[in-house]
C-alpha cells in the first residue's frame, strides 16, 4: 500500500515532533534516520514515514542534495503527499536553508507552488498578517533572536522567504482561513494565478490547522511545522472515518469483514533499564527546564575544557558518574551543557562558536554510545542538534512513534534489529526534545509517563 504522507524533516527533534502529531492525529507512523533506513517494504498498516536528518545547520547545497535524496526515497514508497518539515521558529539564514531547499523539491517534483505554514498554536507559535509570533512577542523579540546558530532578527515570513528563495510570497490573512478550507484554497488559487510563488496563511489557533488542512489535501507539497503535520492528518483520517463508517453500515447489511479501528499508538509498551537525560540545549525553556530539573535529580554539567582536552578520558569518567548515579528508585541522572547566553558567547569567544558546537555534538554521540553499551536502555534528550548526534551516536536507523510526553514531543522506540545491540538488546526508548517545547517539569514527566505504561524486561519484539 503505498504511503498517504511522506515527511522530510530538517532536523532530529523535528522529525519526532511532526511524527508525535501525525500519530496523536490517527495515522500508523515510522521514523527513519536517513533515507538509506527505509527498507524496500513498509507494513501495509503504515500511513506516513518520517526521515529525520540534520539539515538545518549545513551548507545549503548539502541540504538540497540529502533532501532531495530523502524525497526519492518517500516517492519510491508511493507517498500520495510530501511534507518539508523545519521548526515552528522558522530557524534559518539569509542563505537558507528552508528557501533553498523548498525551491529544490518544488523543481523536482515539478511543482511551482506551496505554501509556508510554521504554526503551532498549542505551543504558542502563531501567524498573523504573515509575521511569526512566539507566544505574545514577534519571533526577531523572542528568545529565538539570541538562538546562537540561526539567530532569528526579522519577523515577517514574506520578508525572510524572498531573502533566501526564488520567487514570491503573498500572504492568506486570518479572515479568509476564519472562512473555512473552500475560502482559502480559492486564495491559494488566486495567489497561483498571480504568480506567487509561496502562500504564507495566518494561523492563530488549532482549528485553523484543521482548516488549512483540509484545504489543502490534493496539494503534492507542503511546507511548514509539524502543526500543518497535524492539519493534514486529521483531515486525511476523518474521511478515512467516514469512508470506515460505511465498511461498517456495508458489513453490517452483507455481513463481510471491514476491519478493526485501531489506535495508532495503543498498547505501546516501554523497555525496562536505566535511563539517562542529556541536554544540550540553550534555550530559554531548556535552561528552565534544567534548572527544574536540578532540583529533582542528580545532574552533571559538562566541563568544556574536558570535552576538547581530553573527549575519551572524560566520557570514561561521565560514563562513570551515570551509572553510580541510576538506580530504579530515583529520577534518571541529567548531564547537560546547557547555558545561559551570556555563558554561550562567552564560550563561542573562548573557543569558536562551529567548533564549539561540533566538539559538544561529538561528546554527546560518545556518550550515549558508551552508555547504552553499559546498559542504558531510555535515553531524554534536549536539543535538536544533540538529539541528531545521540542518534546517530547510537546507531538508530528507525523508530516507531508512540505516545506524545508533550505537544510535539513523543516517546519513540527503536526497531528491533535496526542498530548496533549488545547480546540481549531488543530495542531502545528515546524522547527527542526540540530546545523550546516542553513545560518546565518536562524531564520528570517523560519519566512519569514512563511508570503510568506496562514495560518489558525483554524489550519489545
Amino acid at each position: 500500500m503505498a504511503l498517504r504522507i511522506g515527511v522530510l524533516a530538517d532536523d532530529f527533534t523535528g522529525a519526532t515532533d511532526i511524527a508525535g502529531f501525525l500519530v496523536s492525529a490517527g495515522m500508523t507512523t515510522v521514523q527513519f534516520t536517513s533515507p538509506e533506513g527505509l527498507p524496500e517494504q513498509l507494513d501495509d498498516r503504515v500511513d506516513a514515514a518520517v526521515i529525520s536528518m540534520k539539515t538545518r545547520s549545513i551548507a545549503p547545497g548539502d541540504a538540497v542534495a540529502q533532501s532531495l535524496q530523502a524525497l526519492n526515497a518517500l516517492r519510491a514508497h508511493g507517498a500520495e503527499q510530501i511534507i518539508f518539515k523545519y521548526c515552528s521558529t522558522f530557524d534559518s539564514t539569509g542563505e537558507g536553508n528552508i528557501g533553498p531547499v523548498t525551491d529544490a523539491l518544488l523543481d523536482a517534483m515539478g511543482e511551482t507552488f506551496t505554501v509556508l505554514a510554521p504554526a503551532l498554536p498549542v505551543n504558542g507559535r502563531t501567524v498573523y498578517q504573515g509575521h511569526l509570533f512566539v507566544h505574545d512577542q514577534p519571533l526577531d523579540e523572542s528568545g529565538m533572536r539570541d538562538h546562537p546558530v540561526t539567530p532569528m532578527t526579522d519577523s515577517s515570513l514574506v520578508r525572510l522567504i524572498q531573502a533566501q528563495a526564488q520567487g514570491s510570497a503573498v500572504v492568506i490573512p486570518y479572515a479568509t482561513v476564519q472562512a473555512g478550507p473552500e475560502a482559502v484554497q480559492q486564495a491559494l488559487q488566486d495567489a497561483r494565478s498571480s504568480g506567487a510563488r509561496y502562500a504564507v496563511p495566518d494561523t492563530l489557533d488549532m482549528r485553523h490547522l484543521e482548516t488549512l488542512g483540509a484545504a489543502l489535501t490534493d496539494m503534492p507539497l507542503i511546507t511548514g511545522g509539524s502543526g500543518i503535520g497535524y492539519g493534514l492528518a486529521r483531515a486525511v483520517t476523518q474521511t478515512r472515518a467516514v469512508t470506515q463508517t460505511r465498511a461498517v453500515t456495508q458489513t453490517r447489511e452483507t455481513g463481510q469483514d471491514a476491519g478493526a479501528s485501531r489506535s495508532a499508538d495503543a498498547d505501546w509498551t516501554f523497555t525496562s533499564g536505566p535511563a539517562v537525560v542529556l541536554s544540550g540545549s540553550s534555550s530559554q525553556m531548556t535552561n528552565a527546564q534544567v534548572r527544574d530539573y536540578r532540583g529533582r535529580a542528580a545532574a552533571l554539567p559538562l566541563e568544556i575544557s574536558s570535552v576538547l582536552a581530553d573527549a575519551e578520558g572524560y566520557c570514561t569518567e561521565v560514563v562513570s558518574w551515570v551509572m553510580e548515579q541510576q538506580s530504579a528508585d530515583t529520577p534518571a541522572p541529567l548531564v547537560y551543557a546547557t547555558a545561559s547566553p551570556e555563558e554561550v558567547r562567552a564560550a563561542q569567544r573562548e573557543h569558536g562558536a562551529q567548533e564549539l558546537s561540533a566538539a559538544i555534538e561529538k561528546f554527546f554521540a560518545r556518550l550515549a554510545r558508551a552508555l547504552r553499551e553499559h546498559g542504558t536502555r531510555r535515553f531524554i534528550v534536549a536539543g535538536g542538534e544533540t538529539s541528531g548526534a545521540v542518534t546517530q551516536g547510537l546507531g538508530v536507523r528507525g523508530f516507531e512513534v508512540g505516545p506524545q510526553i508533550a505537544p510535539g514531543v513523543p516517546w519513540t522506540r527503536t526497531l528491533p534489529g535496526e542498530h548496533p545491540q549488545p547480546a540481549g538488546e531488543e530495542t531502545l526508548d528515546l524522547a527527542l526534545k526540540s530546545g523550546n517545547f516542553g513545560e518546565e517539569d518536562f524531564f520528570a514527566a517523560a519519566q512519569q509517563l514512563v511508570s503510568q505504561q506496562p514495560s518489558t524486561q525483554e524489550g519489545r519484539a
